[in-house]
């Protein structure tokens, strides 16, 4: 309903190591709430219970989808769980909703998957003409096919894994389940993050993010590399890096701007803290005169912090927030979208009025939540509205699991600087330079990026 880039998924794994049981099923809903901003549409867990998959998943939020009773029968030895947002596939359908558990010749297998399959089509059409019968239209059954198929050629479900790998295109963190093995897989760009910690007994803990880490008390270990393999059995950790290595990494840079919670941590660097900078950028590169600066609610308000600071302007809170607002079922036309917004953000107007006003937020993308914004503003009586983006433009779409829309619905393709300023109503609009882009992660030294959605600048071999 709101005109925003909406988040990929979150994939969460723990694996028991010790000799008593440990409340997994538990950590692993504690481990989806911590990632419930990646993904709003559909949920689950699978458990492993004496070599046997159970699994619980519904359409709905973390807090909807599980109750006590669901999760003290969930509780196993390791658990692999998701929350969604689909790039591809139904919305709505259930079956879509991850963990998805699929029984083949060698038994039964969970896949949790994070990304987007660039070649799922032409590989859906290759296993059609080979026999295969799909439940679903999504990506992950994709995967799920390709690795049984391979399975049967393999020594071991790694190693299925690993020849699949080399067929899949395009983005994928992934955590899999087998009777008696926990796999972890990243794509060898590392489009999406993931990172692995361990608990103090010993269990060892994957997560898209720091933040899930934190909900179960894991201690942060590393990041999964890209192209890396991580196989648990019986207690033992092996890493298979053969497909590490390829290319420097080409982590989504907007994961800092947006996706990511600002308390995790991603290749060294505090979210927060790169949204501060980018805020900083901002001030240094588009100055203007102002009284205030506000954020637009949540990923906007560091980087307004950051602008002021840097500015010297003052910072005030310039919305009350509704958090219960954002599922609200409203009909898609003007009326309804401005009272989507008005319903989910309110001006404060004490602060605001007769205010020349910094506005901070992190993207546009078709502008229209934008203009609701700033209409808003100037009926609390704000005078000047001077809109800065801590993000570039977007003029590409994402294929690699986000849902950047084609650049025709994109508001900043073929529209001047001046042009969207008439069309949203600002005074006056900014963005993020693209040479300011790196500046914002200082920390980060071990990867490259991908920035497509800015630049057009795909990673090679990557795009359909």
């Amino acid at each position: 309903m709101l005109d925003k880039v909406k988040e990929e998924c979150g994939v969460f794994g723990i694996y028991n190591r010790s000799a008593t049981g440990n409340q997994l099923a538990t950590k692993a809903y504690l481990g989806l709430m911590a990632l419930q901003h990646r993904g709003q549409e559909a949920c689950g867990i699978a458990v492993n219970i004496d070599r046997d998959i159970y699994f619980h998943k519904d359409v709905g939020l973390v807090e909807e989808v599980f109750n006590d009773k669901i999760i003290n029968e969930l509780e196993g030895t390791m658990a692999i769980a998701h929350c969604r947002y689909s790039t591809a596939g139904n919305r709505t359908d259930k079956n879509s909703a991850q963990p998805l558990v699929v029984n083949y010749a060698k038994g039964q297998l969970a896949i949790s998957h994070n990304g987007n399959i660039t070649n799922a089509e032409e590989l859906r059409q290759e296993y059609q003409l080979d026999g295969a019968i799909y439940r679903s239209n999504t990506d992950t059954e994709i995967i799920a096919y390709a690795i049984a198929r391979n399975r049967l050629a393999s020594g071991s479900v790694e190693g299925a894994v690993a020849k699949v790998m080399s067929i899949l295109k395009g983005a994928y963190s992934l955590i899999i389940m087998s009777p008696s093995k926990m796999i972890v897989a990243r794509d060898p760009d590392g489009f999406r993050p993931l990172c692995y910690g361990e608990c103090a007994d010993g269990s060892l803990v994957f997560a898209s993010e720091t933040c899930a880490l934190d909900a179960v008390d894991a201690k942060f270990v590393r990041e999964v590399e890209p192209g890396e393999v991580i196989v648990i059995k019986d207690g033992v950790f092996h890493s298979n890096k053969d497909n590490c290595g390829k290319t420097p990494g080409n982590l989504c840079i907007f994961e800092y701007i947006y996706f990511a919670r600002s308390d995790s941590v991603i290749y060294n660097q505090l979210v927060y803290d790169a949204r501060k900078l980018s805020g900083r950028l901002l001030s240094k590169s588009s100055p203007v005169e102002a009284d205030i600066v506000i954020g637009v609610p949540d990923s906007g308000i560091p980087a307004a912090i950051g602008y002021s600071e840097e500015s010297g302007i003052p910072y005030v809170e310039g919305f009350g927030k509704n958090r219960y607002a954002g599922r609200t079922f409203i009909r898609p036309d003007q009326m309804s979208r401005e009272a989507a917004v008005r319903l989910k953000l309110n001006p404060i107007r004490k602060y605001l009025e007769g205010k020349r006003v910094v506005l901070v937020d992190d993207s546009m993308v078709r502008g229209t939540t934008n203009s609701i914004i700033i209409k808003s503003l100037r009926e609390v009586g704000v005078k000047e509205v001077h809109l800065r983006m801590s993000s570039p433009p977007f003029r590409y779409p994402c294929y690699f699991g986000t849902d950047v829309p084609d650049s025709i619905q994109l508001i900043s393709y073929g529209n001047t600087t001046e042009d969207i300023c008439k069309i949203v109503g600002a005074d006056s609009l900014a963005y993020l330079d693209m040479n300011d882009l790196p500046k914002i992660i200082p920390d980060v030294k071990d990867t490259g990026f991908c920035h497509a959605c800015f630049s057009g600048e795909y990673p090679p071999n990557s795009r359909p």
